[in-house]
């Protein structure tokens, strides 16, 4: 990045900053706080600061105008220790990372920056469900980081003195590891006889067994050779598993819905098989585990600029994260309604802001946040004054 790029950028992040309202973390006073200064070569992390160290989070952030800034998950005694033994831990928040560019399916070098956000917004809508519906976690914020994807911080306060290992399972559950019929099944006396039963109360097991329902009910609707089929669709069910399955959802649907999966024989069976694997496909949530299980990562902060786009690091409301556009709305108000000239160094497509854009190298004049955009991504440098 040259002289006149940086000096730019940092003088309209300054910008920003004297604009915006930026709402800290709770107990911010306990809090280790660290950030990126513009600088020219590699790029250094100054943290193990205090707010008694930076003061008031506002001026710092106009004077500093720094290219990144982040405070920590961990709550300390002395959040400036330079020693992180010396810090004191108290508790941390549980926080979930999603990069939309390093999820199966996503390719970086094909996929374009707005279907990245879109494959991870899908995965983000996935865990609020896991926390909300199997955690029963009530204080979620949902924040797109500005940058690859998403953070959703926990702060219920008997969740902030879990351990590593406590916060690695919660991680595999969410991600679905080890997550196989065996593991939501239980076996239960019935009469002489055992049966296998799906744990349904909660958990995997109540999600693969409202699948299975949902199933029942679609073949009660269809007309029988539409049913069998259906049931052939999937993996090693043939005509007579079929038959078997479809008569026991007709004539013993109350015990598939008690959670009884031994009417209907090896087929049932195999078929809750095969929705398990299913459903923990489309309903687990990839998340990134280091970020989860480190009692001392540090995370962008919410209405902060992101120094690699220049977009807002974006607070979502819980039931706007459907709606939220990722190349709209995080686009700042700073950056509005201006234009300025760049030489692009890295031609191709951008899409920002409801405007797609094909740029050619050189010399062009396009809408500020476009601009700052590419500037920061390294695919352009401020156009000679």
């Amino acid at each position: 990045m040259e002289e006149r790029t940086l000096r730019y950028l940092r003088g309209r992040f300054r910008d920003h900053y004297r604009a915006a309202d930026l709402t800290p973390p709770p107990d911010p006073q306990f809090r280790e706080w660290g950030y990126i200064p513009w600088t020219h070569g590699p790029t250094t992390m100054v943290r193990h600061q205090s707010l008694l160290e930076l003061g008031d989070l506002g001026d710092f952030l106009r004077r500093e105008r720094p290219r990144h800034v982040y405070f920590s998950a961990g709550r300390y005694d002395d959040p400036g220790a330079d020693d992180m033994e010396e810090k004191g831990w108290r508790d941390s928040d549980l926080v979930f990372d999603i990069d939309a560019d390093h999820l199966t399916g996503v390719d970086p070098q094909q996929d374009s920056y707005g279907e990245m956000l879109a494959a991870g917004k899908a995965e983000v809508e996935n865990l609020i469900d896991l926390l909300a519906d199997d955690f029963g976690f009530e204080e979620l914020t949902v924040v797109f980081s500005g940058g690859r994807g998403y953070h959703v911080h926990v702060r219920d306060e008997e969740i902030r003195g879990l351990d590593r290992d406590e916060r690695r399972e919660i991680v595999d559950y969410i991600r679905g590891d080890g997550i196989e019929l065996d593991a939501i099944q239980r076996t239960e006396m019935g009469g002489t006889a055992t049966r296998r039963v799906l744990k349904k109360d909660g958990g995997w097991g109540r999600r693969v067994h409202r699948e299975l329902l949902a199933l029942a009910d679609e073949l009660l609707e269809l007309d029988e050779e539409d049913a069998l089929d259906r049931l052939k669709e999937f993996d090693r069910i043939g005509d007579g598993r079929a038959k078997t399955i479809l008569g026991a959802v007709s004539e013993d649907y109350e015990k598939l819905e008690s959670g009884n999966i031994e009417r209907g024989g090896p087929g049932i069976r195999q078929l809750a098989k095969v929705i398990t694997q299913s459903v923990v496909a489309d309903q687990s949530a990839a998340i990134d585990e280091p970020v989860t299980t480190d009692l001392r990562r540090l995370i962008r902060l919410p209405g902060s600029l992101h120094g690699g786009t220049g977009l807002e690091v974006t607070r979502i409301p819980r039931d706007e994260v459907a709606a939220f556009d990722p190349l709209v709305d995080p686009v700042p108000e700073t950056f509005a309604g201006n234009e300025i000239a760049v030489e692009v160094t890295d031609p191709g497509p951008v899409e920002l802001d409801g405007e797609s854009f094909t740029l050619s190298a050189g010399d062009v004049s396009l809408p500020e946040h476009v601009a700052v955009f590419l500037m920061a991504r390294g695919r352009a440098e401020k156009g000679r004054e």
